[in-house]
């Protein structure tokens, strides 16, 4: 793979998440903390928490994930080819094959950090006046690429951690939106649910005004 925005966007958070995990007064300025963004104005922590994380844990899942939902996007090649049952399965080309290779980055860079910005409304509306609340990491953004690339390619087959099982796209998306909603509303998890709920809407609102027709291939394939 090139060298392209989605490596210098790694590059960069790896660098900084790197050093706020080493300078814990870096890593307050940069964290997502809605009253600071009401009271002081402080409106750059609605980007800046994307390139801090938590621990290297937190850092290294976000940004493989990224990695190859994000290299997915760009890279993969479109072409018509038959399923195991028989059917037709259409896969779209990538970004940059079907918008040219800045078109292509341009769309991406737009989709993830549009997508972070969108990810963290929903938290700032609910805590804008509770001073306890801060979040951090890029996980809102890394959910707009996932659902993006699942839109894109719904019969793409996803991997989680501990389960050689692929499992389709189109059947993974809504399970994962299911299982966001319930934990959101149980409350109490210390993970920002509501953040990953506003990022996969965003990468499905993005792909569709992208391109329509994505949206109805998936359609069709759930229906």
């Amino acid at each position: 793979m090139v060298f392209n925005v989605l490596i210098l966007i790694i590059a960069i958070t790896v660098l900084i998440s790197f050093s706020a995990l080493n300078n814990k007064d870096l890593l307050y300025r940069f964290m997502f903390i809605p009253t600071r963004v009401q009271e002081s104005g402080e409106k750059y922590r609605f980007f800046s928490h994307l390139f801090i994380h938590a621990d290297y844990g937190h850092l290294i899942f976000n940004m493989l994930s990224l990695y190859f939902l994000g290299s997915f996007m760009l890279d993969m090649e479109g072409g018509t080819y038959l399923d195991g049952n028989g059917g037709i399965i259409e896969v779209q080309d990538g970004w940059i094959q079907k918008y040219g290779f800045w078109g292509g980055q341009a769309l991406f860079a737009v989709l993830y950090f549009a997508g972070g910005l969108f990810a963290t409304l929903l938290p700032y509306a609910r805590n804008k006046n509770n001073p306890g609340y801060m979040s951090l990491g890029a996980s809102g953004a890394v959910s707009a690429v996932i659902f993006a690339a699942i839109l894109w390619n719904p019969t793409m087959k996803l991997h989680l951690l501990f389960i050689p099982i692929g499992i389709p796209a189109y059947i993974f998306g809504p399970l994962y939106i299911a299982y966001e909603i319930y934990m959101d509303k149980r409350g109490n998890t210390g993970i920002a649910h509501d953040a990953h709920i506003g990022g996969a809407i965003f990468g499905i609102l993005f792909v569709l005004f992208t391109n329509i027709d994505a949206g109805k291939r998936f359609i069709d394939l759930i229906f």
